[in-house]
């Protein structure tokens, strides 16, 4: 088997040169990280379940015409996703009070937000992402302002879909971080969604229990991350059974019928 060349190694994914030009190789890892990589750990099937999810995800958004850089998915762990220049800056879309915005403006978890709000975090493990305005970005030249606005517009696009799907299946989208990309077509250039939608990056509730289905239970100790990551998976009608193949019991994917 070819060696393939890696691009580059994130804490949860890896990044291969791609059959063709202009295309990666997407690879799930297993690790789990947390503040900024200070609290890390594998658990074993994250990065199957992640590849799934993101996939039938960025589908969806595709078919209401959301640019994305995803192609397919190539296996259990792999997609094949376009290459992109990726815009230094977090995009997060908050609904709910949660995590950082209900302790800095001293709101309990679970207040509804009087309407989605967007933040920009600037993406640098060794600061700690700090969060950025509009004027920091413009300021260091990590977008133009159009660029910013085509950001926020294709954000809020899919805040708007993501909501609505989840909410079909009994789950609350409270936040979600997303990043950007600029893709290259010959001189032409255009923002395009990147990285993953997964349960790693965004926060879901159950609506009845308030139950949290993503890596919140990484982040507090919770435990049942995978479990939780396959309950997301089963209820968008994506299978998932154990692999008898394997020495310890990870999920397999299976198509739905």
């Amino acid at each position: 088997m070819n060696r393939r060349r890696r691009i580059y190694e994130g804490k949860a994914k890896i990044l291969y040169e791609g059959p063709e030009p202009g295309t990666l190789i997407q690879h799930f890892k297993d690790d789990a990280t947390a503040f900024n990589n200070q609290k890390h750990d594998k658990i074993e099937g994250k990065g199957v379940l992640n590849n799934r999810i993101s996939e039938y995800l960025f589908q969806r958004l595709g078919e209401i015409g959301v640019p994305t850089h995803f192609i397919k998915r190539m296996n259990m762990r792999e997609q094949l996703v376009r290459e992109v220049e990726i815009i230094p800056v977090e995009v997060v879309v908050r609904n709910v009070a949660a995590g950082s915005i209900a302790k800095r403006l001293g709101m309990e978890e679970g207040t509804p937000l009087p309407r989605s709000i967007v933040e920009f975090y600037y993406k640098s493990d060794e600061l700690g992402d700090p969060m950025v305005t509009e004027e920091h970005i413009t300021a260091f030249n990590w977008a133009v302002p159009q660029e910013i606005d085509d950001m926020m517009s294709v954000a809020l696009r899919a805040n708007d879909f993501l909501s609505g799907l989840f909410l079909g299946i009994g789950i609350k989208l409270v936040d979600f971080k997303c990043e950007f990309g600029r893709l290259w077509e010959n001189d032409t250039m255009r923002i395009v969604l990147a990285d993953e939608i997964s349960p790693d990056c965004c926060r879901l509730w159950d609506i009845e229990s308030q139950e949290k289905l993503d890596k919140d239970r990484f982040r507090r100790d919770l435990g049942g991350l995978v479990e939780a990551y396959q309950e997301v998976a089963r209820r968008l009608g994506l299978h998932v059974e154990n692999n008898p193949q394997q020495n310890q019991s990870g999920p397999v994917l299976v198509r739905s019928q």
